[in-house]
């Protein structure tokens, strides 16, 4: 595996496997097409920022299968083989909740508590449960919620944005070096931009 993106996985609407998560139909095609994985990436775009108010019900439908039940759909019928690994990719959102990403927030939060849990189940067969939640890195969708990202990045502790292949590379060397004991944890992929601690 020459990085992140040579996984054999799901990685939501672009890729090798194309699969909208926001159709169960999808899902339910791309999981008879791919029975098992030795290495799952559960990874999807997220919503265009909406004041709670402006939210729609096909808003919430929408993204309620996009960013959940389309992800408890795959790890169903999707079976990780034993000393497996997934590997879930939500955002810094679900540890500080942003107003102007709330379906964001309130989606991958719930798909991450879902996600904790199942670490438990799948801890038994040596299978490593392991949540990324990146805050800015550099892709289309930085792109598309900050007007000026290089006056953004200067803001940033690092002074940049992170770099997709960093995530890839970490991904890359947890499979490589067999490290299964970070199984259940989130790791903050944030260039020390966050203010928690926890």
């Amino acid at each position: 595996m020459d990085s992140y993106e040579d996984c054999h996985s799901f990685r939501g609407l672009k890729g090798k496997n194309e699969l909208d998560t926001s159709s169960l139909e999808s899902v339910s095609s791309f999981a008879e097409k791919h029975k098992q994985a030795d290495i799952l990436v559960l990874n999807t775009g997220g919503p265009e920022p909406k004041e709670f108010f402006s939210i729609t019900e096909d808003d919430w439908n929408h993204y309620h299968n996009q960013l959940f039940l389309g992800f408890c759909s795959l790890l169903q019928k999707i079976k990780i083989n034993d000393n497996g690994y997934i590997f879930l990719m939500s955002s810094n959102v679900i540890k500080e909740p942003n107003a102007k990403l709330i379906i964001s927030s309130a989606y991958r939060s719930a798909f991450s508590s879902v996600f904790k849990i199942l670490s438990k189940e799948f801890a038994k067969r040596q299978i490593s449960c392991i949540n990324i939640a990146p805050g800015p890195i550099h892709t289309d969708r930085t792109k598309e919620l900050i007007d000026d990202v290089d006056a953004f990045a200067e803001t940033l502790p690092m002074k940049r944005l992170g770099k997709p292949q960093e995530i890839g590379d970490f991904v890359k060397s947890i499979v490589e070096h067999d490290i299964k004991y970070l199984s259940g944890a989130v790791i903050n992929f944030d260039g020390a931009n966050s203010n928690f601690v926890y």
